[in-house]
C-alpha cells in the first residue's frame, strides 16, 4: 500500500493534470456545445502552439510574454479562418469531425517535417522550480497552470452567463431561427467563438511546452482523455468540464499510484462509457 505522502502527491499531480485537460478541452467543449462543430483540429492547434513556444522561447530565446501575446491573436485568426471554411462549404456536425481529423493529420505531418518526431523539451528555470509544503512538493509551473485554468474557465462561464454575446450564443445554439428573429447573427458569433476557442488552445499549448517533453504522437494520446472530460462535463459547460477534468486527473493519478501506469487510460474511458450508457443525451 502506498504511503500517505505518495497518495497526497498523486492527488496533487492529478489536480494539475486535470487543469491541463480542462484548458485543452475548453475550446472543443464550447464549439461542440454551442456551434455543433466537433473540432478535432483543436488538439493540433494545442501542439502546434506548443512547438512554436518551444522554438521561440527554448531555441531562439524570445521573451515568454512576447510569445504569448503573439500566439493568442495568431491562433484566434486561425480559428476564425477554420470556421469560415465550415460556413463556406456548409459542413455539418459529422462532416466537421471528418474534416478536422484530416486537418489534424496534416498538422501532425507538418510538425514532424519541421521538428521531426523526436521528443523535444524546453529547458526553463520555471519548469524545475517547486515549493515544499511539509512532505509535499508543489511545482511552480503547474501551480501557475492551475491558476490560469481557473481564471479562464470562470471567465468563460461568466462570459456565457452574464454578457449579451454569451446569452446570444446560448440562444442561437438552442433555437437559431428564433434567435435570428431577434437580431442575433449566428455567423458573426460563430466566428468570434471559434477564434476564442482556438486562442484557449494556444494558451494550453504554452503549458504543454513548459510542463513536459513534447512529441507529435502525444497529440493523439491526449485526444481520448480530453474528449472524455468534455463529454462528462457537459458540452458547452466550462465549470462542468473543469470538474470532470480534475476528477479524471485524480482518478488516473491514484490508479498509477495504486496499480500501474498502464491502467490509467482505462479510468477516463470507463467513466465515459458509464455516463453514456446512463445518459446518452449528453452528446
Amino acid at each position: 500500500m502506498p504511503s500517505a505522502t505518495l497518495l497526497a502527491q498523486s492527488v496533487l499531480s492529478g489536480v494539475f493534470s486535470g487543469a491541463l485537460y480542462a484548458l485543452m478541452g475548453l475550446g472543443i467543449s464550447l464549439a461542440w456545445g454551442l456551434l455543433r462543430v466537433i473540432n478535432l483540429a483543436h488538439f493540433a492547434f494545442v501542439f502546434l502552439a506548443g512547438y512554436l513556444v518551444y522554438q521561440c522561447i527554448g531555441v531562439s530565446g524570445w521573451s515568454p510574454t512576447l510569445v504569448v501575446l503573439l500566439a493568442l491573436p495568431l491562433f484566434f485568426v486561425a480559428g476564425v479562418a477554420l470556421q469560415w471554411l465550415f460556413a463556406r462549404f456548409s459542413v455539418d456536425e459529422f462532416g466537421s469531425l471528418l474534416v478536422t481529423f484530416g486537418l489534424t493529420i496534416m498538422i501532425e505531418s507538418l510538425i514532424q517535417w519541421i521538428w521531426t518526431a523526436d521528443v523535444r523539451r524546453m529547458e526553463t528555470p520555471l519548469s524545475t522550480w517547486s515549493v515544499k509544503l511539509g512532505p509535499i512538493y508543489v511545482p511552480v509551473a503547474e501551480s501557475i497552470l492551475l491558476l490560469v485554468t481557473l481564471a479562464v474557465v470562470v471567465a468563460a462561464w461568466a462570459w456565457l452567463r452574464h454578457t449579451y454575446v454569451g446569452k446570444a450564443l446560448r440562444a442561437s445554439a438552442q433555437n437559431p431561427v428564433i434567435a435570428a428573429a431577434f437580431g442575433v447573427s449566428h455567423r458573426r458569433l460563430a466566428f468570434l467563438l471559434s477564434g476564442v476557442a482556438a486562442a484557449t488552445g494556444a494558451l494550453a499549448g504554452v503549458f504543454v511546452a513548459v510542463g513536459s517533453p513534447i512529441s507529435p504522437s502525444q497529440m493523439f494520446g491526449s485526444l481520448g482523455v480530453v474528449l472524455a472530460a468534455v463529454i462528462l462535463g457537459g458540452l458547452g459547460n466550462p465549470l462542468g468540464l473543469l470538474a470532470a477534468s480534475i476528477l479524471i486527473g485524480i482518478a488516473e493519478a491514484l490508479t498509477m499510484a495504486l496499480t500501474a501506469p498502464s491502467w490509467a487510460p482505462l479510468v477516463s474511458f470507463s467513466l465515459l462509457i458509464f455516463i453514456l450508457v446512463l445518459r446518452p443525451d449528453r452528446v
